[in-house]
């Protein structure tokens, strides 16, 4: 029984003025008529049907979610009633779905979870199914999480990398074990990761059984496991929603701020990775649009807006209904929605979040 936790709870704050806590980028049509958890939904329903979807936001994002995916059952729209990071938002995810599917499992079945960004760009939605539908053989079968990673064609320093144990070059579409998680390397360390044909970019994608999750958070992530016993108890299939994010507030107050990665996949012994090429991209800032959209003659990126452009290039533009004029600049990222602007070096894109902060 495959089903998904589609994590849509993020705010998307590298993408402000663009992205806001009510609106992140999940919400936005930035690269096409769709919003990027439509395109998301729309992405394996050919293989996980809608009651089989489900959605982890929080009570700011809630109602958009609905609106925007009217076709997935209300009671899938899983709140949370605090940020308190991925851990918290998976496992707690994992507990909807398990009991709303654990008496309609039948002989060997197991419940099988994928979970997916809202707000990664995938253009191979083919091959990615696919892989989706290995993985989830992989992890019923042998009992492991399964995570995907995606081949690097670069030395990328902004992504985190998983190191398999096999030493030679690697295959596409092929299970190997996983020996460590690497943090977000510097250029030197990308380039030998990148040469040594062993590593690979963390997409934080992860397919799983219900029931090997939760025997990682038993051994890795005791506290939790104590806090989700008693969220246990006051789930049923009749409260749901802001309603049961009420009921559990409390508790999930008491949980540890931590993400899946740091909790478990860096310290679980049964992981394993599918290398893969779906021309995958995380969105992670303004720049990543430079490997998405062609540039104009000038070597711009123009979105929605006109632009009048002198001796100007390198930059990165986007303003709805307006006219942005550039003279003599270069490398810029230059953003207008609604009252807010943001001018940016397109080497600080990763700090947008500071000034957010700051304000």
């Amino acid at each position: 029984m495959l089903t998904a936790i589609i994590m849509a709870g993020g705010s998307g704050e590298r993408f402000w003025p663009l992205s806001t806590p009510d609106r992140p980028k999940q919400l936005l049509n930035i690269f096409s008529d769709k919003t990027m958890i439509r395109e998301t939904v729309d992405r394996i329903l050919p293989i996980i049907p809608q009651e089989n979807i489900f959605v982890a936001t929080n009570e700011l994002q809630v109602n958009a979610v609905k609106e925007e995916l009217k076709d997935i059952p209300q009671e899938n729209i899983i709140v949370e009633p605090a940020f308190k990071d991925t851990a918290a938002a998976i496992g707690y995810s994992t507990l909807v779905i398990e009991n709303r599917f654990k008496d309609k499992l039948q002989g060997e079945e197991k419940i099988e979870i994928a979970v997916l960004a809202s707000d990664h760009l995938i253009k191979k939605e083919d091959e990615f199914r696919e892989v989706i539908k290995l993985a989830a053989k992989e992890a019923r079968r042998c009992g492991v999480i399964v995570t995907l990673g995606i081949k690097p064609h670069k030395p990328e320093t902004g992504y985190g990398y998983i190191e398999v144990k096999e030493e030679n070059n690697l295959e596409l579409n092929k299970v190997y074990k996983v020996k460590r998680f690497r943090e977000k390397p510097n250029q030197e360390t990308a380039e030998d990761y990148l040469a040594s044909g062993k590593y690979l970019w963390n997409s934080g994608m992860f397919i799983f059984t219900t029931e090997t999750i939760f025997k990682n958070f038993d051994v890795l992530m005791e506290e939790h496991t104590e806090i989700f016993s008693n969220i246990k108890q006051k789930i049923n299939n009749n409260v749901q929603g802001i309603e049961l994010a009420n009921l559990i507030r409390e508790d999930f107050e008491n949980f540890e701020k931590i993400s899946i990665d740091f909790g478990i996949m860096e310290y679980s012994k049964n992981i394993r990775v599918i290398p893969v090429d779906i021309d995958w991209n995380d969105i992670g800032s303004f720049n990543a649009l430079e490997e998405v959209f062609d540039k104009n003659k000038a070597g711009n990126i123009v979105r929605y807006c006109n632009v009048h452009e002198l001796d100007s290039s390198d930059n990165i533009v986007i303003g709805k209904d307006v006219t942005i004029s550039l003279l003599g600049v270069k490398d810029l990222v230059v953003v207008k929605n609604g009252d807010n602007i943001l001018i940016a070096n397109k080497f600080r894109t990763q700090d947008i979040k500071k000034i957010i902060r700051n304000r």
